[in-house]
């Protein structure tokens, strides 16, 4: 047996573990222990869910939004405050992710909110915090929906901010450039702001606050519109050209003489409406359940209406209000939560029967949603309904990643129906396979979603108007298909394959869509070819190996930072985190070595780093929203994924035990399995 240890003697390069003390028992216990805490934390119903902490941004946007609605409730104001200031940095900014700098977006609007609600501007943290915005760029340097919501309240000019036209759902899927060629969350956003965009309904400041301070050279157009490329002739400056012609337009809607915008206002409207049903507000993310809200009240619903009311409760929801402060979710995320706990459990050995392990199986069973939903227009092939969201409830936009992690946990878990069960694994096996995308990849929500010159146009600054695929989700269908029995050889495979390697980074490593991020990549593209049985032996596999062994950091761990997005110079740097250094520990378990001293060290860093009641602490932010933009901790991450990585080396040192580890070994390659797979397949 291999010697573990609780105390690593690190070297001066590369941590090398102990090999003096056999802590086989401590391994054990802290696996128990982390089993405990997850079980002692269910729900009653069934599932598990963690908080997602975001930035202060939130919180500030709902300040602007009560002062907007002239309905302010000072007591939550106070809290409030104290969110936003508790968030403030050493010089006078906010950031987006912990550990990171002033960005100016979250910056203006943490200011605004103090502003508004009523900090006075001599306050010492004000100044800091007006110099750090200033320096930043202030408020021409937001991005164009923030812009918006500062026109709301008569702050930015609404001749700067660029216009999202209602007759964007007039025009069909023949056309290049459509409605449904934007991502899923985009669209949800977009369609209250088109019709917010059409009645701007600015409401002045009763109390006068303004941030004339926060335009460093004033309110001049060359700083207020948006910058033309420099090549006269590009897709920008036309879309730019297209914003103007869409403002002289804007002056016949007012008046009421557009040709199409009262049949395109009544479709936003009835689009919004629609896709509340069966969902815990519109796409139930916040930005969107905001802007309905707003969006409503713009189109002169009354307070009293149960549409309004129902937009408001379900907003009001995603706060966690205590006695000083409120802190709000952009949405809740029990189904990814449940999924990734409940596969943690069952990998890590607690029984197949126990009866916390067969309830969370009824649950994921009952949310999964058999509604054709919003996916239908960019992947309208004939497939039964099914599928899983993240969210309670959400049935317009079940998405591949939550269905793949549902199936990878419900797989494991018997019921009491197993029939039922097996029904529900092959319909979403089956409704999962039809959204590979045309170069073998899989996305978030849609297929093929993909169409660049959607990132040209001027509201497109969130970073996030398209859903490609991505390696990190293509990766984790390849690890359920592996534990299915599929073969490697199949077609759809090996066209998973091709895109896996031509996404692979000139280091070795993968990026990360969805979590922070090449070690997220990393870890699951390997974690996925290891289902698959591949030859990890094979030159390209082991240069991940390498990456993963050159930035483990001196205590054993790994750790990266959001700032990768930005640069990838920093890939692999950051503080070590459990969720991160859980994520290399079962990379590094792919090549079937227990006896690596990088994997011996990772799991120690784990062993040493957990708390007494089976927990782990951790700061940092590992969770991806949308790059350079926003991005997500969940909570559940510290605890769920160190328990599946000593679950999985703990498998690894069984298979040692008895003579496996060359399992993966021998097996054929993966030039071989290209050779032999149905030649043009997805051509």
């Amino acid at each position: 047996m291999i010697v573990l240890s609780g105390t690593g003697r690190i070297g001066s390069e590369t941590p090398q573990p102990d090999s003096d003390i056999q802590p086989w028992p401590e391994f054990e216990a802290a696996l128990r222990r982390s089993q405990d805490y997850l079980l002692s934390i269910q729900n009653p119903e069934g599932f598990w869910v963690g908080e997602l902490m975001v930035d202060s941004t939130l919180v500030s946007d709902t300040v602007a939004y009560h002062h907007w609605n002239g309905k302010v409730d000072r007591e939550w104001q106070r809290k409030a405050v104290n969110h936003i200031l508790g968030m403030q940095l050493a010089d006078g900014g906010w950031n987006i992710y912990h550990g990171g700098p002033a960005e100016v977006n979250a910056t203006v609007k943490a200011y605004l909110a103090l502003k508004l609600a009523g900090v006075p501007a001599t306050d010492p943290r004000m100044l800091k915090a007006r110099e750090m915005a200033v320096s930043l760029g202030g408020v021409p340097r937001m991005n164009t929906f923030s812009k918006l919501y500062l026109a709301l309240i008569g702050l930015f000019p609404w001749k700067y901010v660029p216009t999202i036209p209602c007759e964007v759902l007039l025009i069909g899927k023949w056309f290049h450039v459509n409605f449904w060629e934007m991502s899923n969350w985009s669209r949800a956003m977009l369609v209250p702001l088109a019709i917010i965009n059409h009645f701007k309904p600015t409401r002045a400041l009763k109390n006068n606050v303004n941030l004339d301070e926060l335009y460093p050279a004033g309110m001049h157009e060359r700083d207020l519109a948006l910058p033309p490329d420099p090549d006269k002739v590009s897709i920008r400056n036309f879309f730019l050209w297209l914003d103007r012609l869409h403002k002289f337009a804007e002056v016949f809607a007012q008046n009421g003489i557009h040709p199409f915008r009262k049949r395109a206002l009544r479709k936003c409207e009835n689009w919004m409406l629609e896709r509340f049903e069966g969902s815990d507000g519109l796409a139930a993310i916040f930005p969107a359940m905001l802007n309905a809200l707003i969006a409503l009240k713009a189109l002169g619903y009354p307070e009293d209406h149960p549409q309004v009311k129902r937009a408001a409760y379900e907003l009001k929801k995603l706060e966690h209000e205590t006695e000083d402060t409120v802190r709000i979710e952009p949405c809740f995320s029990p189904v990814w939560d449940t999924a990734i706990v409940a596969m943690c459990l069952r990998e890590s050995g607690v029984p197949a029967n126990h009866p916390k392990l067969k309830r969370c199986a009824e649950w994921l069973m009952e949310k999964e949603i058999r509604f054709r939903g919003d996916w239908q227009y960019k992947n309208p092939v004939n497939v039964e309904p099914s599928g899983w969201v993240f969210e309670y409830n959400n049935k317009w936009n079940p998405d591949v990643d939550d269905t793949a992690m549902v199936l990878l946990a419900l797989r494991q878990i018997p019921t009491d129906n197993p029939t039922r069960r097996n029904e529900c694994l092959q319909r979403g096996l089956n409704w999962l396979m039809a959204f590979q995308c045309k170069d073998g990849g899989w996305a978030a929500f849609d297929k093929d979603c993909t169409k660049n010159i959607l990132e040209k146009v001027p509201f497109a600054d969130h970073n996030a108007m398209l859903d490609p695929e991505c390696a990190d989700i293509t990766a984790r269908i390849l690890e359920l298909l592996g534990y299915e029995g599929w073969s490697p050889s199949h077609p759809q495979i090996v066209h998973a394959l091709e895109y896996i390697r031509g996404e692979q980074e000139e280091d070795g490593s993968w990026y990360g869509r969805w979590g922070v991020n090449y070690i997220y990549g990393t870890w699951q593209v390997l974690r996925g070819l290891r289902a698959l049985k591949l030859d990890m032996n094979e030159a390209w596999l082991q240069k991940a190996k390498q990456w993963f062994e050159s930035v483990q950091r001196p205590d054993g761990g790994w750790g990266e930072r959001c700032n990768t997005y930005d640069d990838p110079v920093f890939k692999g740097q950051g503080p070590s985190t459990a969720s991160q250094t859980a994520w290399a520990v079962m990379g590094l378990c792919a090549f079937g070595d227990p006896d690596l001293p990088s994997l011996r060290c990772g799991i120690q860093y784990l062993i040493r780093t957990q708390n007494a009641d089976g927990s782990w602490t951790e700061d940092e932010i590992t969770g991806t929203g949308f790059p350079k933009v926003f991005y997500l901790k969940y909570d559940m991450y510290r605890n769920a994924w160190p328990l599946l990585a000593l679950a999985t080396y703990k498998q690894l040192l069984a298979r040692d035990a008895v003579g496996g580890n060359n399992e993966v070994n021998g097996k054929i390659s993966l030039t071989d399995r290209f050779a032999i797979a149905s030649a043009g397949y997805g051509r």
